[in-house]
């Protein structure tokens, strides 16, 4: 089982993502904001089976500018992975993610394709 932390704040999109992802034995916990990951992040059970799920699409949040401010911070140490998502036809978001140092950054689309399969290659033990 791998702890998903998701920031996201599409309510209908985050209930997808969690059934597929509780249906494939993880325990998955959506934050609509910054201080709630944070919160999440610091009581993971064990970070280096937790993911961290970031939703690029949102106006309201940089998810890279976050993602490094997290780094920077050493919340990201031992942690299993991170995984963003974009719109498939935002290739700028895509690129400054992937500079950013998410592990994986996928369409949306592909996300809501694919969800445990991509949890389960980034919470893999190492």
């Amino acid at each position: 089982m791998t702890y998903v932390v998701a920031l996201l704040d599409d309510l209908l999109f985050g209930s997808r993502l969690q059934a597929a992802l509780a249906a494939a034995g993880h325990e998955v916990e959506l934050v609509p904001d910054e201080p709630s990951l944070r919160e999440r992040l610091a009581a993971a059970p064990a970070p280096q089976e937790t993911v961290l799920v970031v939703d690029l699409t949102r106006e309201d949040l940089d998810g890279s500018s976050l993602l490094e401010a997290l780094a920077a911070e050493g919340r990201l140490l031992g942690l299993g992975g991170t995984l963003g998502f974009f719109a498939h036809v935002d290739t700028a978001v895509r690129e400054r993610a992937e500079e950013a140092g998410f592990d994986m950054v996928v369409p949306r689309s592909r996300i809501a394709r694919e969800a445990p399969a991509l949890i389960e290659r980034l919470g893999a033990p190492s």
